[in-house]
C-alpha cells in the first residue's frame, strides 16, 4: 500500500490555488486580493477574493490547512470512528459569481482529510468536485460541462462518472424546493478505496479540470447583452445558493464548527441576492425553461 504523503497534497493544493487564480485573472482583467490568516487552534490559510472585475462581480479561491486535537461535531456525526483522534484538513474551495446572468455561477472544491492516533493506522480520504449553477442555461454549455467531467473520470474507471455525477445531483439538492441547485457535475467524498496514489491523482484531475470545464463557457457568454429582468432573476436565484450553503452544505458546517475563519468560510455568499414571496415564472419564458428542463437530474 502506498504511503500517505501529506506534504505532497499540500504542495499540490497551494499550486492549484495559484494556477486557478492566474487563469481567472487572465479572463477577468482584475486581480485577486490575498488575505493570509492563522487559526488560533492550529493551521491557517490564504483567502483570495476578486470584486467588481470585468467578468466576476465577486469570487473567491481559498486554500486552507487546519489541524487540531478534537474533531468537530459535524465530522464525528458523519464518521463516529474519528472521535479521539487528531485531525488535519486541507483543501482549495472556490465560488464564482459573475456579473452577467448568462454566465453561470460555479463552485469547485478539492480536499484531503486525515485523522491520526498513536499506535493505530491513520484514517484518511479525499473529497471534492464541482458543479454549475446557470440562470439562463444553454444546452451546449451544460453538455460541454458534463463531457469534460466524463473525460476527467474516464482514466479511473468506467463507472466513476456516473457514480460521482449521481452523487452530485443528490448532494446539491434542496429538498424544501424539490429542485437541484443547478445542473450538477461531480461530487465525491470519503475516497480511499483505490489507495493513496490513485485517489490523489483523481482529486488532482478534478481540481485541474475545473477551469477546462468552466472557462470556455465564460468566454462564450461574457458579451451577451442583458437587462433588468435578467438581473433581477439572477439575484432571485442567488437566494437559492445562499439557502443551500447555510442549511445543507457540510463544508460550511465543518468550517464553522472547527473554528475556521468565518470570512473565508462565508466567501461563497454572493455580494447581492434577493428573495421574492411565491415567485412563479411566466409560462413559456426563459425563466420557466430553467425550472422545467434543468433543475432536476438529467443524463448528459
Amino acid at each position: 500500500m502506498s504511503q500517505v504523503d501529506k506534504a505532497a497534497v499540500k504542495a499540490f493544493l497551494m499550486s492549484l490555488q495559484d494556477s486557478i487564480c492566474l487563469q481567472l485573472e487572465t479572463i477577468d482583467g482584475g486581480k485577486f486580493l490575498e488575505d493570509a490568516w492563522e487559526r488560533e487552534l492550529g493551521g491557517g490559510g490564504r483567502s483570495r477574493v476578486i470584486r467588481d472585475g470585468g467578468v466576476f462581480e465577486q469570487g473567491g479561491v481559498n486554500f486552507s490547512h487546519v489541524f487540531g486535537d478534537k474533531m468537530p461535531a459535524s465530522a464525528t456525526a458523519h464518521r463516529p470512528e474519528l472521535a479521539g483522534r487528531q485531525f488535519e484538513a486541507m483543501g482549495v474551495s472556490l465560488v464564482l459569481h459573475p456579473k452577467n446572468p448568462y454566465i453561470p455561477t460555479s463552485h469547485a472544491n478539492v480536499r484531503f482529510f486525515i485523522a491520526e492516533k498513536e499506535g493505530e493506522e491513520p484514517i484518511w480520504w479525499f473529497g471534492g468536485g464541482f458543479d454549475l449553477t446557470p440562470f439562463y442555461p444553454f444546452e451546449e454549455d451544460c453538455q460541454h460541462w458534463h463531457d469534460t467531467s466524463k473525460a476527467i473520470c474516464a482514466p479511473f474507471g468506467d463507472s466513476v462518472y456516473q457514480e460521482h455525477k449521481a452523487w452530485c445531483d443528490k448532494y446539491f439538492f434542496l429538498p424544501h424546493r424539490n429542485e437541484t441547485r443547478g445542473v450538477g457535475g461531480l461530487f465525491f467524498d470519503d475516497l480511499n478505496q483505490w489507495g493513496f496514489d490513485a485517489c490523489f491523482k483523481y482529486m488532482s484531475a478534478v481540481g485541474e479540470g475545473f477551469t477546462k470545464a468552466y472557462l470556455p463557457i465564460v468566454e462564450k457568454r461574457q458579451e451577451y447583452e442583458y437587462g433588468e429582468r435578467e438581473r433581477q432573476f439572477q439575484l432571485y436565484r442567488r437566494g437559492r445558493y445562499v439557502g443551500f450553503n447555510l442549511v445543507y452544505d457540510r463544508g460550511t458546517l465543518f468550517g464553522l464548527q472547527s473554528g475556521g475563519r468565518t470570512e473565508s468560510i462565508l466567501m461563497s455568499m454572493p455580494p447581492l441576492a434577493r428573495w421574492e414571496y411565491d415567485y412563479t415564472p411566466e409560462a413559456d419564458s426563459a425563466e420557466a425553461s430553467l425550472y422545467q428542463n434543468y433543475l432536476k437530474p438529467r443524463d448528459w
